[in-house]
């Protein structure tokens, strides 16, 4: 079996349902080939940033475990969004429905066109430190330091907890399956 990588990914979203977008990723995320999803934190509801004039995002971090290089990962993770019905071109920071961002892999480090890790801004947002700390207390942003040092410096961003996820391996598996017998999908 190909050696498994641990990786964080943020997910958000402030278009339509939100909740129901973060829970419909997680089980694709759990569905999806060569990715297991191992931990996730509670939903939180931040205020945007960059495009105040916005409706609140939703959001949340899961812990994954993937046989998928950080490219291969980035690339299921922008699918997923374009299956949810995410629009790319839009405003930068703008609304959407759905935003799936690798946010670490490992303790890789890179910048590149395509992928730049650690995720460039996840040092600077509450709503990415507060859930990654919560399932990672002690994951290191590399170049940065511990996640849970850096909170302090985010304190003044608007993010609060809403509860639960109601996330489980088998509760993901159960709507995956659910999902592809409505669309025909073995």
């Amino acid at each position: 079996m190909k050696k498994t990588h641990t990786a964080f990914v943020g997910l958000g979203g402030n278009i339509g349902d939100r909740r129901a977008a973060l829970e419909n990723a997680l089980a694709a995320l759990a569905g999806a080939d060569r990715i297991t999803v191992d931990a996730c934190s509670r939903l939180f509801e931040s205020a945007p940033i960059g495009m105040e004039r916005q409706a609140d995002f939703m959001n949340a971090v899961c812990r994954v475990q993937t046989a998928l290089s950080p490219l291969q990962l980035l690339a299921e993770l922008q699918r997923m969004e374009t299956a949810a019905g995410r629009v790319r071109g839009g405003a930068r920071f703008g609304p959407r429905v759905l935003d799936l961002d690798l946010l670490l892999y490992g303790r890789v480090r890179c910048a590149g066109e395509t992928l730049t890790l650690p995720h460039p801004r996840m040092a600077g947002r509450r709503f990415v430190l507060a859930p990654l700390v919560e399932i990672a207390p002690e994951v290191c942003i590399p170049g940065h330091g511990r996640a849970a040092d850096l909170l302090a410096a985010v304190a003044g961003q608007k993010c609060r907890p809403l509860g639960d996820l109601l996330y489980s391996a088998a509760a993901a598996e159960k709507k995956l399956k659910q999902r592809n017998v409505s669309s025909g999908t073995p």
